[in-house]
């Protein structure tokens, strides 16, 4: 039975799940890309939190671009990233869990690509430039955090969630570096749960990102994700991303990967 029109009349064939990603003419900035979302740009200056609630939508709608190129074209969105991330963070080993603020750490894991809701998903592929790409995200969290937020109980939770991002990009702390490395530890996992799906799927690239890992306890996660993929591999012939060029991982793909992983 076709969905009732609110308007009246036939229903139109269109799914409101899917939100295209917006196409920006020139320098990229907020407000471009404000004017391109179809139900309007959330109210700024409220004293409700309800249109950053709205915001938020846009983690859910927006996939990690990463996997398309490898036409997993329904794959993880952001949020569903940074949910499992927060979890991954409130199970740290006692090792860590002793000397780190784990609520920060699981914060930390929801806000780190908070600005991917209008930036987008920007991966080490792409040609957008690192610089470029900083710009974007400070740009986004500065409208999240005072144009939708500065007026909202002060504009307290707006400052919070700043003040986390700031941390997390500027990767100082003991809490940023571990969900660095809970970033990767993420994707580690999601690539071999493609893979066992996949049906032959050879995501092997992404396995670079172990070699960016940092602390010990997350580098035996990492050491086990990966032992569980070449147990799936078995002898069949596949990529060896955690070996880089040498594992038949492309070279350029490897430098983008450089780049994008400098600052961890």
């Amino acid at each position: 039975m076709p969905a009732s029109n609110p308007n009246g009349g036939a229903s139109a064939l269109i799914d409101p799940a899917v939100v295209p990603a917006p196409s920006i003419e020139g320098t990229w900035t907020v407000d471009k890309v404000l004017v391109t979302i179809d139900e309007g740009a959330p109210q700024e200056g409220s004293e409700s939190p309800i249109p950053f609630f709205h915001m938020l939508e846009k983690l859910k709608t927006t996939k990690r671009e990463g996997w398309r190129r490898f036409d997993i074209n329904r794959g993880e969105s952001i949020s569903d990233h940074m949910y499992r991330m927060s979890l991954i963070s409130m199970l740290a080993p006692p090792s860590l869990s002793s000397k780190l603020d784990i609520a920060r750490c699981m914060k930390m894991s929801l806000i780190h690509d908070m600005a991917e809701s209008l930036v987008g998903d920007i991966t080490p592929v792409d040609d957008v430039s690192k610089p470029e790409k900083n710009r974007r995200e400070s740009e986004t969290i500065e409208y999240i955090s005072k144009r939708l937020l500065g007026s909202v109980y002060g504009g307290v939770p707006g400052e919070q969630i700043q003040a986390i991002w700031q941390e997390y990009e500027d990767s100082k702390t003991d809490e940023a570096i571990f969900v660095h490395d809970v970033d990767k530890i993420e994707l580690l996992l999601q690539m071999v749960e493609y893979e066992k799906r996949g049906g032959g799927l050879d995501l092997g690239e992404f396995a670079y990102v172990a070699t960016k890992v940092v602390l010990p306890e997350c580098k035996d996660w990492a050491r086990q994700i990966l032992k569980e993929r070449e147990e799936l591999w078995g002898e069949k012939e596949h990529i060896h991303g955690e070996k880089g060029s040498d594992g038949g991982m492309e070279q350029d793909v490897r430098s983008g990967a450089d780049e994008y992983y400098e600052r961890d």
